[in-house]
């Protein structure tokens, strides 16, 4: 194959270095996703006319729920036998430290964080939230669906950054030879699922203006879930599998955990059909 046709990416991993203070691209991305959905789900707030009361203490609620989500959906959905083999392996689930063969710890960050974790850690934070609040569960998840989109765009660009979840051995002409892995051309996976949340956030944004009273009826966390992960379902076959126990199921990890959240997603829909909530706008 010609290596020439393709693109060769091979980025530093540090976006922004202050003399010792280095931060990452998958930090900064992060950051971003994290940012813009904040801002916009203050704005659904605003919109909708409920108080700064019932705003504030989302951000908080949501942010450890897909941090803790994330981190633990990783270790327990793809590397149990390691996370699960040992006290000190126990502990790295928790804490951002990797123990090391001569017996000291040291600090990596948090290194592996899994999508279906995230969501299933969003949504323990959300019920938390609820019950402090009082705020109509189905207002707050359909807002959640509107703003989702839009952070996960920029935590698959990080991941494009980091060179992980690379995609399969392709000779299609914008394949992406991921440098810090191997020689060979790849499909851009996360670019792929970047690309499509993108376009998925616009497109519930735009059913959102069009139709605002269907907040709160389970329409748009319903368009966001089947949306993402029947994405997520297919675009598994393009990528190369995560992890060695993959290898031989019919259907790998990261496709068996989207089943459910698609089926959810579906119900959700289904349930909003001939709904309007009076409260939005009131």
């Amino acid at each position: 194959m010609n290596q020439l046709c393709y693109i060769t990416w091979g980025p530093s991993e540090i976006a922004i270095q202050i003399g010792s203070l280095s931060i990452r691209w998958y930090a900064l991305c992060w950051l971003i996703g994290l940012t813009l959905g904040y801002f916009l789900m203050r704005w659904l707030y605003k919109h909708q006319k409920w108080g700064d009361e019932k705003f504030e203490p989302l951000f908080l609620y949501v942010f450890f729920g897909v941090l803790i989500g994330g981190r633990l959906g990783h270790c327990l959905f793809y590397e149990p036998q390691y996370f699960l083999s040992s006290a000190d392996h126990f502990i790295e689930m928790f804490l951002p430290v990797r123990h090391l063969d001569d017996g000291s710890w040291k600090f990596t960050g948090y290194q592996g964080l899994a999508s279906h974790g995230g969501v299933i850690g969003m949504l323990v934070g959300l019920w938390l939230y609820i019950r402090k609040t009082k705020m109509p569960a189905w207002v707050v998840l359909d807002n959640m669906g509107i703003c989702s989109c839009i952070t996960a765009t920029f935590i698959r660009l990080g991941n494009l950054m980091n060179s992980e979840i690379i995609g399969n051995i392709t000779d299609v002409p914008w394949a992406f030879v991921f440098t810090r892995v191997d020689p060979w051309p790849r499909h851009p996976g996360q670019l792929y699922e970047a690309l499509a949340y993108f376009c998925f956030f616009w497109f519930i944004l735009w059913c959102y203006r069009r139709w605002p009273k269907k907040a709160g009826t389970g329409l748009y966390f319903g368009l966001c879930l089947t949306l993402v992960f029947t994405f997520r379902f297919f675009i598994e076959y393009l990528k190369e599998v995560q992890e060695d126990f993959e290898s031989g199921m019919l259907f790998d990890m990261g496709q068996l955990l989207s089943i459910p959240l698609i089926l959810i997603g579906v119900w959700s829909i289904w349930r909003s059909v001939g709904k309007t909530n009076e409260e939005i706008g009131r």
